[in-house]
């Protein structure tokens, strides 16, 4: 009788872990909403003000280092990141682009113990007049994305989409870089696929319409087959034209289905690339207010919830992928967690960048001023329906950021480890843009949990022993 009452002891406090773990697989939401930002920092190595005593941070790249090591190799403006999130060594690498008139891209291996080799420039500043660079995604065939956040109706700006198809393996400036010229172009930043491998994509504008590509062979493991052929749509909600609509959401086309022109739709340039903001104006594209970032996570029953932030009307929307609805999901009028009340449009402005984390948690970051009012709002969801009406949601101040003259960009959650982050203190005064960690470490209750388990397995395993 003994024996049995332990080996449900032991079994239960298993189990209690992990309950623990499944209910709670991230320690990112376990904080106190920030009252207020943060003021200029003092140490520019460790930037932010964090919700949390369990919350660390460390600068793991920074710029001044980069072109110390290789004078001229580093642009600055480090923009959005990703990792790449399949393939051999999945999860060992960062990269993002460099938002500046000579572009680039950076690299950083996670695995790599030593700060001054860690980080590389794949992407030579000045490569195929490449500029602004900004988007920054990781293909479900195994490459990355990036993109100009740059472009203006007539020809000028550039707007083009390039994948670098040895991302992982390239040395110093010895990335391939590819223009995919059947994307239409746009003014880039917000990249992401859907279950069925579409990508969606935005042009930053006031007045800018939200995208669909639809390759015609999804499933391809290669970026030449992927945008060989496909057709690219412009989204027009409640009948499209109207500015920051809600309602049903339709998908015109402005490409044929191999992704030429459509007669009387399409306007081309002279490269025979297509003009996406033309194109999309011509079949009454909803126009939002300068959408900027994107990114796609799963409601409580499944369906795919596109979340986009528009930064001049301060909102984030929400584009159920499945009932094909939008609906705004934040705004200045959702409950600010610290206060109770509304947040306001003094607090909560410039939404500019979406991050998701483990658990399916959003994340909004503001493009503002470091030092004075730039923070990571944190979107309470507590049923996962998509929206923040609900008893005890709505947002709250997550982490501010110190660093005079910059802004934070790319916040990025570990898709192999939920209980790390990362960040990029973006264009700061002093010239040093710098990559960010951010680490959660548990909550005591839950080491002293897993403490008590295992002093149960070993009283078992002494008393199995014993006999």
């Amino acid at each position: 009788m003994h024996k049995n009452y332990l080996a449900v002891a032991v079994a239960s406090a298993l189990t209690m872990i992990s309950a623990g773990a499944t209910a709670a697989s991230t320690n990112f939401s376990n904080f106190t909403p920030l009252t207020s930002s943060a003021g200029p920092t003092a140490t520019p190595a460790t930037p932010i003000t964090l919700s949390s005593p369990n919350l660390r941070q460390v600068t793991i790249a920074d710029r001044a280092t980069q072109n110390t090591l290789v004078t001229g190799s580093n642009s600055g403006n480090w923009d959005m990141i990703t990792a790449n999130e399949t393939g051999p060594n999945a999860g060992r690498y960062l990269f993002m682009p460099f938002e500046t008139a000579t572009g680039g891209v950076m690299r950083i291996d996670l695995q790599d113990s030593n700060y001054n080799t860690r980080a590389v420039t794949i992407v030579a500043p000045g490569t195929q007049g490449f500029v602004a660079g900004d988007a920054s995604r990781w293909t479900p065939w195994g490459s990355y994305l990036t993109a100009e956040e740059s472009w203006s109706t007539g020809g000028n700006g550039k707007g083009r989409l390039f994948e670098v198809t040895n991302a992982t393996t390239a040395g110093a400036n010895g990335g391939n870089f590819v223009q995919r010229s059947i994307i239409p172009r746009v003014s880039h930043e917000g990249l992401a696929f859907d279950n069925s491998k579409a990508m969606y994509f935005i042009d930053e504008l006031n007045g800018g319409s939200i995208y669909k590509y639809v390759s015609a062979n999804p499933n391809a493991t290669s970026g030449n087959d992927y945008f060989a052929a496909g057709q690219t749509f412009a989204a027009k909600v409640n009948g499209g034209g109207n500015a920051n609509a809600v309602g049903a959401i339709s998908w015109a086309a402005i490409t044929n289905a191999t992704g030429g022109p459509l007669a009387g739709i399409s306007t081309v340039l002279a490269d025979g690339t297509v003009d996406g903001r033309a194109s999309a104006n011509t079949v009454g594209g909803t126009d939002y207010q300068r959408p900027e970032d994107l990114d796609i996570g799963l409601l409580a029953n499944g369906q795919q919830a596109m979340y986009i932030a528009t930064t001049t009307t301060n909102e984030v929307y929400l584009f159920n992928l499945d009932t094909n609805q939008a609906s705004v999901f934040a705004n200045a009028l959702t409950i600010d967690l610290a206060t109770g009340r509304p947040v306001g449009s003094a607090a909560f402005t410039n939404p500019d960048n979406i991050a998701i984390d483990a658990a399916g948690n959003v994340y909004i970051i503001e493009d503002r001023n470091g030092g004075v009012d730039n923070d990571i709002w944190f979107a309470k969801d507590i049923n996962r329906d998509g929206d923040l009406l609900d008893a005890g949601e709505g947002l709250a101040r997550w982490a501010s950021n110190g660093t005079p003259g910059s802004e934070f960009t790319g916040l990025y959650f570990d898709k192999f480890d939920p209980n790390k982050a990362y960040v990029n203190i973006q264009h700061p005064s002093d010239g040093i843009d710098r990559t960010i960690m951010i680490t959660a470490v548990p909550e005591p209750a839950t080491y002293s949990l897993l403490l008590a388990g295992l002093g149960l397995v070993g009283l078992a395993n002494r008393r199995r022993k014993t006999k």
